[in-house]
């Protein structure tokens, strides 16, 4: 059984534009995925029908699962606990006066008891370095702070799917790096949208590259990434990290 299984997913805004075109994909349980692509390409759209966020307007014969299961109406409260989403702007996750309320709130949600829900939000603001924030304001942070707080919230609910959407904007170096042994530490499958092709070179062996709402290629990501001709036909460079590997 796979962590993740699109088919034939078609998606269009309310204005009419089409989103998502024909999308088909897996992702087996336990693999890192890239999703890359220019601004605009559907990445987002695509990561937010993982957990059902974006209302129900589906194609024929569209399908989206999640661990064997359709996602939908009913199957919600089961898929959204699977599948731990991170928002680009942490704002859009970030809600509560405090950063130990924030984090503890998806686990919440599960009924755990108090003494499993606390052990929970201290291992999951540990693991993302945060140890002894519990207390302070979340929009009293950092932008790269605000972005670890929130992966503490998903982590907390320990899902088996992680969907992350440009996890690495506004972090500075050490910030990136610290994400990344984060993230190859976390046991789950990972489908990660970001324009960071270095991340997805250290973190992801297979990318899928979308462009106006299809595959353009789905593969290992030395052969997508390293096709100059191809990453530059689709707004992307090949990343340096590549460069250095094959020098000319």
């Amino acid at each position: 059984m796979n962590a993740v299984e699109v088919t034939r997913l078609g998606y269009r805004y309310a204005d009419g534009r089409m989103a998502l075109r024909d999308v088909s994909f897996s992702v087996a349980e336990g693999e890192s995925v890239g999703l890359i692509g220019p601004n605009g390409a559907g990445k987002t759209t695509l990561l937010l029908h993982l957990n059902g966020i974006l209302p129900e307007r589906p194609v024929r014969e569209a399908t989206v699962s999640i661990l064997g299961m359709p996602v939908t109406r009913e199957n919600h409260f089961a898929v959204r606990r699977a599948v731990g989403m991170l928002f680009q702007d942490p704002d859009d996750q970030l809600f509560c006066p405090t950063v130990e309320e924030d984090v503890a709130f998806g686990p919440a949600q599960f009924g755990l008891p108090e003494a499993e829900l606390r052990q929970r939000v201290d291992e999951a603001l540990a693991s993302v370095g945060l140890s002894g924030y519990g207390d302070r304001a979340p929009h009293h942070l950092s932008g790269g702070e605000r972005r670890r707080v929130c992966l503490a919230g998903v982590l907390a609910c320990r899902p088996r799917i992680l969907a992350l959407d440009e996890p690495t904007s506004d972090l500075d170096p050490r910030g990136k790096r610290q994400l990344k042994d984060l993230l190859r530490a976390v046991d789950a499958a990972k489908l990660i949208a970001t324009h960071d092709l270095e991340l997805v070179v250290e973190l992801c062996p297979r990318v899928i590259l979308l462009d106006e709402g299809s595959v353009i290629a789905d593969g290992p990501t030395a052969t997508i990434l390293g096709d100059e001709e191809l990453m530059l036909a689709h707004g992307l460079e090949k990343p340096h990290i590549l460069r250095h590997r094959h020098p000319h």
